[in-house]
């Protein structure tokens, strides 16, 4: 693990990914200037609302345990109505 200038830790994984969205990933990276790392990283969370998670945590006035069910049965509940 390490930690980015923006403070954020990180953790270095390998995972296995379909051809196909690994050469995505490249060329997505290679037309934005980006490492490929972080366009897999956005794609997660984007997938994942994390930002909608973050927001919610911001000015959730519930525990962060009870603010976390919240957000993820939310978010379970929009992704089923897709």
């Amino acid at each position: 693990m390490y930690v980015n200038m923006l403070g954020m830790s990180r953790m270095r994984t390998t995972f296995s990914l379909d051809s196909r969205v690994l050469r995505a990933a490249r060329i997505a990276a290679a037309r934005s200037g980006k490492r490929d790392s972080e366009i897999v990283e956005e794609a997660l969370r984007s997938y994942l609302a994390l930002d909608v998670v973050d927001r919610v945590r911001e000015r959730a006035t519930l525990g962060a345990e009870a603010a976390d069910a919240l957000v993820y049965e939310e978010l379970h509940a929009s992704r089923a109505a897709r």
